[in-house]
């Protein structure tokens, strides 16, 4: 006897339907350039990450080994996000707000059946991209962490996806990257320094850092300091040690009185005594 098992699809909770509502009949009544940009832009999001993943490995090429290694590993972090996500989808089946919604209108086409609203995998790449480029190169924080935000409020947007669709997909994306980025520059960072060694691997990875000279940097010897000549101290402001061994005793004489040897003797005379 063959048993089927059939398993129903999750249903998105109602808050996020009649947000997905609001947004969409909103997103359905501006201009229709904005549409054009929200539909391209949700996209062209995506290149603008791939660019600044190679712009932080040209950079990589003149730091250390472990840079260079997170560098390496930002892009592999980033497919393990989405892999996550996709794999969520496909377990989940949660089906498309644009087919599921009745009376949905939506500006993106509405995917084909099959493809999964649940979580989304645009809102997992853009929140995962983002939050490895900020632990490859923190500077970019300020660029791609709205950028991110605005990636994954794009699908709503355009309707493709409802509220917590994008907000499930952005923090798997900036929870799973870091940590497979962070767990891959172990490995990494000595493979790197190795092929450092080669010529040809070092015109892709960088030189070597110089070592900084024994004693030039922080907690070494320092600097040797030269003797200021005795003509030249007065002149340039300086004191020499051996100045002020001489002046202390002097200054403390006149306060304490000359008197006998050394000047040791600061006694005030009785009359008649």
């Amino acid at each position: 006897m063959v048993v089927s098992i059939v398993r129903e699809s999750m249903q998105a909770p109602d808050f996020s339907v009649h947000l997905y509502r609001d947004v969409t009949e909103w997103a359905w009544g501006t201009p229709s350039w904005v549409h054009s940009v929200a539909d391209v832009g949700t996209n062209a999001g995506l290149l603008l990450f791939a660019v600044l993943f190679a712009a932080g490995w040209w950079r990589a090429r003149g730091l250390d080994a472990r840079a260079m290694g997170l560098a390496l590993s930002a892009p592999f972090a980033m497919v393990a996000a989405y892999l996550v996500s996709e794999v969520s989808k496909d377990f989940l089946q949660e089906e498309r707000p644009c087919r599921a919604v009745a009376g949905a209108v939506h500006i993106a086409s509405c995917p084909p059946p099959g493809d999964w609203s649940f979580p989304s995998n645009h809102a997992t790449i853009a929140a995962g991209s983002a939050a490895v480029l900020v632990v490859v190169w923190r500077a970019l924080a300020p660029l791609v962490l709205p950028l991110a935000v605005l990636m994954a409020f794009s699908r709503v947007f355009v309707g493709v996806h409802y509220p917590h669709d994008v907000a499930a997909g952005f923090c798997v994306g900036v929870v799973v990257a870091p940590v497979v980025a962070l767990v891959l520059v172990r490995p990494a960072e000595p493979l790197v320094d190795f092929l450092r060694g080669f010529p040809v691997a070092a015109v892709l990875l960088g030189a070597r850092p110089v070592a900084a000279p024994a004693g030039a940097g922080f907690g070494g010897a320092g600097p040797v300091q030269q003797p200021v000549p005795a003509g030249a101290a007065g002149a340039a402001g300086v004191t020499r040690m051996d100045d002020a061994a001489v002046t202390m005793p002097d200054v403390m004489g006149g306060v304490r009185g000359v008197g006998g040897p050394g000047g040791a003797v600061g006694r005030h005379h009785r009359p008649g005594s």
